[in-house]
């Protein structure tokens, strides 16, 4: 399944790209619905200063910040700082999750954040793919406006699933 979200943050390139590669950036776009913790060996690090092509580990996803659900053997395949990442993982619900996240200048101090996110179930869970794809589309779109609301506006592209 693949999706695409594309969304313009009233904020520079380096403002966005400085808060969206921090645990804490993560999270809050990530929250209410839930959260992602790195393991602990990787608690100082930023997708900035991941190991390009080594897992560092199992980051947890809590539902509502608590209630762990699944995990992510997180992998930074590849980084272009301050413009993109390509994230190559696998989850406990996913044979293969890829996360690709590009920021683009868009005018005087605005970004368009762009991520595609490829993913396949895993067999058992292959009967809910439409299900589990409109949940990451949704969260997806969540995430986008959190960061609009942090840098205060932004206006969603239309663009959707593709």
């Amino acid at each position: 399944m693949i999706i695409e979200r594309r969304s313009t943050v009233d904020a520079s390139v380096e403002q966005v790209w400085a808060r969206i590669v921090t645990p804490e950036g993560i999270n809050h776009e990530l929250r209410p619905w839930m959260t992602m913790s790195m393991p602990r060996v990787a608690k100082t690090l930023t997708v900035d200063t991941i190991p390009i092509g080594e897992p560092i580990g199992r980051c947890w996803l809590k539902l509502f910040g608590v209630i762990p659900f699944d995990y992510d053997e997180l992998t930074i395949a590849e980084l272009w700082p301050g413009r993109r990442f390509f994230e190559e993982s696998t989850m406990l619900s996913m044979r293969l999750w890829r996360h690709e996240r590009t920021l683009e200048p868009a005018g005087e101090a605005k970004t368009v954040v762009h991520d595609r996110l490829t993913f396949e179930l895993r067999a058992l869970l292959r009967p809910l793919s439409p299900l589990i794809a409109a949940g990451v589309d949704a969260l997806f779109g969540h995430r986008h406006r959190r960061l609009q609301r942090h840098f205060a506006g932004g206006s969603a592209d239309p663009s959707r699933a593709v």
